[in-house]
């Protein structure tokens, strides 16, 4: 593994906690840098495509510079530990897919976890907690990187760059949405959440 402990750092800092899916993240977003592009990525040359909305992607925007501001960051709401990096230079596309759950890798950390995240552990269980999810994150960041994830070069269509679009005022609540997600209701433009959608399905 290639982070060194000042960006280690950086990405706790960002995330605001160590935890074993944001070390998932960090294997994940260092082996994007190590096998696409030689560093942090210059504005959009490296695409990123997560699975899940997870602690894992703070650390792959951290590392990587994808985000979803800059449009290099697309996230699709499947569930699933799967990490897809292209790079736009070269057409190099990497996906990564976990391997391992992290209950897998201790068995026993499930019910500390639920105790605390419900506010019932003791001090005791808490820092049972603590010892077990460090000592999970640990064994992810020192993992085998074969092991860890199913590593494939594939072949995607690689989703266009952002573009940007021009705003129009929704006829109901009166506030601006990019046209090309608004909707057209009595010939008027609406915002998504003032549509009133029609279906007879």
């Amino acid at each position: 593994m290639a982070i060194n402990g000042d960006m280690l750092s950086n990405i706790i800092e960002f995330h605001g906690h160590s935890c074993p899916g944001l070390a998932i993240g960090i294997r994940a977003g260092d082996l994007a840098t190590e096998k696409l592009i030689s560093s942090r990525a210059r504005d959009e040359e490296l695409l990123a495509i997560v699975e899940n909305d997870s602690c894992s992607v703070d650390a792959i925007q951290v590392i990587t510079g994808c985000t979803f501001g800059k449009g290099n960051l697309i996230f699709k709401d499947y569930g699933k530990n799967v990490y897809t990096f292209v790079n736009r230079n070269t057409g190099e596309t990497l996906r990564l897919s976990l391997n391992v759950a992290i209950d897998e890798l201790d068995p026993d950390f499930a019910e500390v976890r639920t105790k605390a995240f419900a506010g019932e552990a003791n001090p005791k269980e808490e820092e049972e907690f603590e010892r077990r999810k460090d000592a999970i994150s640990d064994k992810i960041l020192g993992m085998p990187e074969n092991e860890l994830f199913k590593i494939e070069y594939v072949d995607i269509e690689t989703p266009e760059k952002a573009r940007i679009f021009g705003s129009v005022k929704c006829s109901k609540c009166g506030e601006l949405v990019a046209e090309h997600r608004a909707r057209v209701e009595n010939g008027e433009f609406v915002c998504i959440p003032c549509f009133d959608d029609y279906s007879r399905n």
